[in-house]
């Protein structure tokens, strides 16, 4: 395993070097970067490898290993290319640099997902230079544009080559994480996560000199009403299927864990909750949410100028169940009069997915996970954030968050170092990923 992980740390190092940035305009992300980089590690391994470009750019790459039974399930392992954008000043080190600091690879991406795309490739390779011929086809998808919605990655090529990605089973971010207690540790691998309903709210107004702003109708001013309203919204708790084995898991008291469980009762509980973060995600688990994130105009404005129209970027974050209508229930009750003086648009409408446990790849993740960690126990968690596996289970297949880390690193640590400063992965966690997918393939698809 040493010169497939020394492989799998130099080709993220790169990766990350390559600083494929998405800020969600359609001419950022440059995945071309990475995707060609993809190509050149993979080409020669005798894998047939394709490119698909859905916008200048916007690269995504496939390499398959064909099966010999063309009844056989097939398995993908999904990696996005691309990272989100980066605050240099916050950083200890270059988020761009890939350095490798006392066992650990630094910058944008490392746990986000290019520690597991990389991983993904090196086993890939492995497998195929190692003559591994599945009964299914084994397939790598080095996907452009997950962090922006996946309309120029999974989801275009879900629309426009959906023969060259499809697979029954696909593993993609983000498992692998332990938890529950010492006399019953867990890993946690996500077979689902909560519907993305991003709405823009534009809010009007009447245009007029600044240096006269008694009784005037500004937008920004109304716009500010209106995100006080959705801040302050709480909609009531909600307990996904799993959400009892996810409380299960973390190791609690009697009394807190009834608590957990009371729809009633978790939400004061959470308010004082002396974690901030872990509060937060927890709170997230189990409500739908609402997070206004961004004020924008379609026009440039002057500070003497009081604005006509204010554009509104809410995050919306649905729970399995709510749909488009319950998304404009929640919106009318948080604002009240207000939602009457909003044109609501709708940017993402996708909802929560979950797929089920009781499958073969279920099981082979199980056993892959026993060979370094035999007293494990996998526990099934639906995430708050979204990944390109709901794109997969729109299409019928069964998807789940994946991969392996050491246990060193802890549920709170490995959440901070998603979008935020300092973000790295220490090598044992590529190592463990790395043997991961080997051992899955081989036992899912030998």
């Amino acid at each position: 395993m040493d010169d497939l992980t020394n492989s799998t740390v130099e080709l993220l190092q790169t990766m990350i070097r390559n600083a494929c940035v998405n800020d969600g305009t359609p001419a950022s992300g440059d995945e071309i970067r990475n995707a060609d980089l993809l190509t050149q590690y993979l080409s020669g391994s005798g894998c047939d490898i394709e490119h698909y470009d859905a916008a200048p750019g916007r690269r995504s790459m496939v390499a398959r290993i064909a099966g010999s039974d063309p009844d056989a399930p097939s398995l993908c392992l999904m990696g996005h290319t691309d990272v989100v954008p980066v605050n240099p000043e916050g950083w200890s080190r270059d988020p761009f640099g890939g350095e490798l600091i006392n066992g650990e690879v630094w910058g944008r991406g490392a746990v986000d997902m290019l520690n597991l795309t990389s991983s993904m490739a090196v086993a890939f390779r492995h497998l195929a230079n190692s003559g591994f011929r599945p009964r299914g086809d084994l397939i790598f998808f080095g996907v452009a544009d997950e962090e922006s919605g996946s309309a120029y990655g999974a989801q275009w090529m879900a629309d426009h080559h959906r023969d060259a990605i499809w697979a029954d089973y696909v593993m993609t971010e983000n498992g692998g994480l332990h938890g529950g207690t010492d006399t019953s540790p867990t890993i946690t691998m996500n077979v689902g996560e909560k519907g993305v309903a991003w709405r823009r709210l534009r809010v009007r107004g009447t245009p007029g000199h600044g240096s006269m702003p008694f009784r005037s109708d500004n937008a920004l001013v109304r716009a500010a009403a209106v995100v006080q309203a959705i801040a302050d919204y709480r909609a009531p708790a909600r307990f996904h299927e799993h959400w009892q084995s996810q409380v299960a898991n973390m190791g609690l008291d009697d009394e807190t864990r009834a608590i957990m469980l009371d729809p009633h009762r978790i939400d004061d509980y959470l308010a004082a909750f002396p974690h901030t973060g872990g509060a937060a995600h927890l709170y997230s688990c189990c409500h739908t949410t609402f997070s206004p994130n961004l004020v924008s105009s379609d026009r440039q404005m002057k500070t003497n100028v009081i604005p006509d129209t204010v554009d509104l970027n809410i995050d919306i974050r649905t729970m399995p169940g709510d749909s488009t209508d319950e998304v404009d229930a929640h919106l009318r009750t948080a604002l009240g009069e207000l939602y009457n003086e909003v044109d609501v648009e709708i940017v993402m409408d996708d909802p929560a997915s979950l797929s089920p446990v009781d499958t073969p790849l279920w099981d082979s993740i199980q056993r892959a996970v026993a060979r370094p960690f035999p007293d494990m126990t996998l526990t099934p968690q639906l995430i708050v954030g979204f990944t390109d596996a709901r794109v997969y289970r729109n299409m019928g297949a069964v998807a789940y968050g994946a991969g392996l880390f050491s246990p060193t690193i802890s549920n709170a640590d490995f959440a901070t170092r998603f979008h935020g400063h300092d973000e790295r992965v220490d090598v044992d966690s590529l190592a463990l990923s790395t043997r991961f997918w080997i051992d899955v393939a081989r036992d899912l698809l030998g």
